[in-house]
């Protein structure tokens, strides 16, 4: 038998200190007393007909009855849904009906979004939650390591959101390897900022597992991060580039970061010269991680640990392999032809946390789970001398010019470094001749950017851009904007961008 959530019977008759702290609400749960608020919730999702095996998707905002219900749905052997509390009614019902979904998990605010779906709702309310601590605890479903436990489905970029299947022993090696990574004890003070509906929350359940504390944000602010972080001494803290990219522009609240160990990063590139900054100001590992929803993050992945600083220095790769992982790099067109060392090529892993594919697609399944146990990640990148491994950019993302193959990131990855440039994203627009013309919107520093000097910044951008990279490679437009398309405000969408500048496109 393995069911996941057994962690906190474990630790529960071991440890009675506080593991979950919600500042917002300034309350604190130790492992036995979160056993009980699970197990209670369980006995509800039974009582409405939740069986072993049944869908169940959680529509809540951040807060502690999110985790509460994914631990319980755990806890009866059902089948989780994380979906983002921003998703629109429609984006709900593609779930609902793809799932088969018998339940909704939710709050009174948003009787407008589910009303339609006619399906059972239950509503967790956080005064009843606060009287459940003294439950009795209910016995762990039978589930064994294949036993499916949650449908993670993906941001739906392009087409519709695929259903990542994920198991319970999926979810078990995404906490062993996290916790190993992480080097995580019982002492240690962890600052999660990941949305419940991502699997980035697998930082914050391997903390739980290990009895370490996981502090959560509602939502995340700058100042409300930092002031946790000093107050509460935390060893352990969760980034991602954009934030780490907000500490570098303030040196002064390094002093409120010295209790920090290390700082996670990932959900997308973290640049070279904002990781070489902040390694200059802070003194602080960036633990830069690498893996996708179909891999519970590094459960199957690689990242970089702090002992691999000496060897780091680049500030470029996302690692090595974690424990029981393999990653290769094949030919975008023939899986099966594996590239050479420092050739870029899709990334392919392999390993226990890979899902077992996705939900009611078999083509899309036949087509990224590969027999032998390899998912073919849809990412480009390639290995160093050192078999370490360096993204540059997403399999879909690629331009392709006149045959030729440009990587939007590995452009970025110049221009960024440009004194006048803020933020910049590569895309491409439609060329009837060349079939697709690199381009790129930007945003110029503040300082910098006035209306009448737009044309000169551009012309300079585009010089230094010839003489940094290879003509193909050199944007042919550039778009002066205010925002970049992100989700969550990180992962960028190329998609967005190309289907609002194509406009600009040749179709003559």
């Amino acid at each position: 038998m393995l069911n996941i959530t057994t962690f906190l019977d474990a630790n529960s008759k071991r440890l009675s200190k506080d593991v979950f702290y919600c500042p917002e609400r300034n309350t604190k749960y130790s492992s036995g007393e979160i056993l009980s608020i699970i197990s209670e919730i369980g006995r509800i999702l039974k009582s409405k007909g939740i069986n072993k095996g049944d869908r169940i998707l959680i529509y809540l905002k951040n807060c502690p009855e999110y985790l509460f219900t994914i631990l319980a749905g755990w806890r009866i052997g059902a089948v989780v849904i994380p979906t983002n509390r921003i998703f629109t009614k429609y984006e709900l019902k593609y779930m609902v009906d793809n799932a088969d979904a018998k339940l909704i998990v939710t709050d009174d605010d948003a009787k407008e979004e589910i009303d339609h779906l006619k399906i059972k709702s239950y509503i967790p309310k956080p005064e009843e939650i606060e009287s459940y601590r003294e439950k009795e605890v209910l016995p762990a479903e039978t589930t064994d390591w294949d036993d499916l436990c949650q449908l993670q489905y993906t941001s739906g970029t392009t087409g519709k959101p695929k259903g990542s299947m994920l198991t319970h022993g999926n979810w078990f090696s995404a906490i062993h390897n996290e916790t190993d990574v992480l080097s995580l004890k019982q002492n240690d003070v962890a600052l999660i900022i990941y949305p419940m509906a991502h699997v980035g929350l697998s930082w914050a359940i391997s903390a739980l597992s290990c009895g370490a504390l996981y502090i959560m944000m509602e939502q995340y602010n700058i100042d409300d991060y930092r002031r946790l972080c000093d107050e509460e001494r935390v060893t352990v803290l969760a980034g991602m580039p954009p934030v780490i990219h907000t500490l570098t522009t303030h040196p002064e609240y390094a002093k409120q970061f010295n209790s920090v160990r290390e700082i996670i990063s990932g959900g997308g590139p973290l640049h070279k010269k904002i990781w070489k900054q902040f390694q200059h100001i802070y003194g602080i590992p960036v633990i830069n991680a690498y893996g996708l929803s179909e891999t519970i993050v590094i459960g199957t992945g690689t990242v970089i640990r702090p002992e691999d600083y000496y060897s780091a220095d680049r500030f470029e790769s996302v690692g090595h392999p974690v424990c029981f992982s393999e990653v290769k790099i094949v030919d975008p067109d023939d899986p099966n032809k594996e590239m050479e060392k420092y050739e870029q090529g899709e990334i392919a892993l392999r390993g226990p946390a890979v899902a077992t594919g996705y939900w009611k697609m078999p083509e899309a399944t036949k087509k990224a789970f590969l027999d032998d146990g390899w998912f073919l990640t849809g990412d480009i990148g390639y290995v160093d001398q050192d078999n370490r491994l360096f993204i540059t950019d997403r399999k879909k993302d690629m331009i392709v010019m006149s045959g030729w193959k440009i990587y939007p990131t590995e452009v970025e990855e110049v221009l960024i470094k440009h004194p006048s440039v803020e933020d910049i994203a590569v895309f491409s627009i439609d060329d009837c001749h060349r079939g697709e013309l690199p381009v790129a919107a930007v945003i110029w520093k503040k300082d910098i950017y006035s209306d009448d000097k737009e044309e000169e910044l551009k012309v300079e951008l585009d010089k230094y851009a010839r003489e940094e990279l290879a003509r193909y490679k050199v944007p042919r437009k550039y778009f002066t904007t205010s925002t970049l398309p992100r989700v969550n405000g990180w992962k960028l969408l190329r998609r967005e961008l190309k289907e609002e500048y194509n406009i600009y496109a040749d179709t003559n």
